[in-house]
């Protein structure tokens, strides 16, 4: 907060800029309470002496800043905004804000901007309304902060992070140890962890690790792999044939990438009874080096391997979709825009009656291609998808419906069935049920729009059938601690969603 001088607890300024000592004149509040009451609260300018003092380690970031340097950055910020209404906000959001931090060398939580918006999310889901109310007062955002190699955060005088080169390999590791342990020490057996926004190599080991000792959940990987997975499913009606049928080619193979691909083979494992090694054979992925192949092994990262098969080495991405691939399915994740050309795009279209592109990668700026090039390239015959959303698009005097793969389809409810059945582990098993589920209720209707997910407008029933269907998985194996089974789960998820109504009171 930035202010004058500290209130007396009844209401009387007794500080001076040359006190030394508390100038409060009954027991100072501390810790929580101290952070929470606006009139107290000095943010990163309280002293380290101070954080000893009343019990504030873990609840702020490393650094100090003196009510000056505050003022300055504030003041920098404001100025940014041309818009009188952006400045107006941003001092609400002065007063309002509250932040929780961590760090390396403080056992600490950092609330910021992703792990905050998954929170709401969760809570809230915007004005969709989907948790309960006691969910919202049980999520916590956490940012585990290692340091970083970006020099020019490290020389920045407002940068309030961990002022270190960031920390890897063991140092590393023991950190996310120590968290995990501590975490499931305080909270039990059934509290949820979810994963966001890890670097590829550490999100897929942090998952491989912990799956099988916590309830841990990742997004990035887990998430996106549902919600694609949905949308193949529901495609299928205007493809023709099963998921075994078709070609799949993944430009990008991180996290992202392999966590569709996985999610991919292992529901056509389920369907055809066939290992899943051999029926990855029919996905290409497709990196930053070229195609993922068999005589690359050596230089590949783990993640990857899996995805090597056996073919000449193809280093450029049009080469891999007209010559040995000529796939259906184009998925894009590569994070990189304008990846999909028009020629690939009518390489596709020259290949397929109805190829079906899905340009993930956000923001709409790092989409592989806009809705509007995908169907004109194909002249209309595409069915498209991406990461972000895109208006109606007309071509021919029909209307297309670009569909929107997004992950809030699957995440926040996902938690709610976990968290329903008392869940102690997700299993992959939550996973496929939560697709199927999303992909039943995209209609003909839909489908004669080139829509492959529902309109979020119903979202609450769409939410509804997948939470109840992953809480069923989570009963019918054997991993539910909250008993008997509710006989309508549907109609328990709905009695616990939040609704924004006033409430009657007496």
């Amino acid at each position: 907060m930035v202010g004058g001088g500290v209130d007396d607890m009844y209401g009387e300024d007794n500080a001076t800029l040359n006190q030394s000592i508390t100038p409060w004149t009954i027991p100072v509040a501390s810790g929580y309470s101290l952070m929470r009451d606006a009139r107290h609260n000095k943010g990163l300018a309280f002293t380290e002496k101070e954080r000893d003092a009343h019990y504030l380690r873990g609840l702020l970031p490393p650094v100090v800043l003196s009510q000056e340097l505050q003022e300055k950055k504030m003041m920098n910020i404001i100025r940014q905004y041309t818009v009188p209404l952006h400045q107006y906000m941003a001092m609400i959001d002065l007063q309002h804000f509250q932040a929780l931090s961590g760090s390396l060398h403080q056992s600490e939580r950092q609330g910021m901007g992703i792990p905050v918006g998954k929170l709401s999310l969760h809570s809230s889901r915007w004005s969709l309304s989907l948790i309960t109310n006691y969910l919202q007062s049980s999520c916590l955002p956490v940012t585990i902060d290692v340091g970083t190699i970006n020099e020019k955060l490290l020389n920045d005088e407002f940068y309030i992070g961990l002022r270190q080169k960031r920390a890897t390999g063991n140092e590393y590791a023991d950190l996310l140890q120590e968290f995990m342990c501590a975490v499931k020490q305080n909270y039990g057996e059934k509290i949820l962890i979810q994963f966001e926004d890890f670097a590829n190599h550490n999100a897929i080991e942090l998952l491989a690790r912990y799956s099988s000792t916590h309830l841990v959940f990742n997004d990035d990987i887990q998430g996106t792999a549902a919600v694609v997975l949905a949308g193949l499913l529901s495609a299928l009606r205007l493809l023709g044939g099963t998921l075994v049928d078709h070609t799949f080619l993944f430009l990008g193979a991180g996290e992202a990438g392999t966590g569709i691909a996985d999610l991919i083979a292992l529901e056509i494992s389920e369907q055809n009874g066939k290992p899943i090694e051999e029926n990855s054979k029919k996905i290409w992925l497709v990196d930053s080096k070229g195609l993922v192949v068999t005589s690359r092994k050596d230089s590949l990262q783990d993640y990857k391997k899996p995805w090597a098969h056996d073919h000449e080495p193809v280093t450029e991405f049009i080469n891999a979709v007209t010559v040995p691939i000529k796939p259906i399915i184009l998925i894009g994740t590569s994070g990189v825009g304008k990846q999909f050309t028009k020629e690939v795009v009518e390489a596709m279209a020259s290949l397929n009656k109805t190829p079906l592109i899905m340009a993930l990668s956000n923001l709409t700026s790092q989409a592989e291609c806009m809705a509007e090039e995908a169907y004109t390239w194909s002249e209309g015959r595409a069915i498209f998808a991406s990461g972000s959303p895109f208006d109606p698009f007309e071509y021919n005097g029909k209307t297309f419906v670009p569909g929107q793969a997004n992950n809030a389809y699957i995440f926040p409810v996902f938690g709610l069935g976990l968290i329903m059945s008392g869940s102690i582990r997700v299993r992959d098993d939550m996973l496929l049920v939560a697709s199927k589920a999303l992909a039943s209720q995209v209609t003909e209707e839909h489908n004669e729009k080139g829509m492959i997910y529902p309109p979020f407008k119903n979202i609450r029933k769409i939410s509804a059938n997948i939470a109840a269907k992953v809480a069923a998985k989570a009963y019918e194996l054997g991993l539910a601690s909250h008993l008997p089974q509710p006989g309508d789960l549907v109609k328990c998820v709905e009695k616990c969603m939040y609704n924004p109504v006033y409430r009657s009171y007496r």
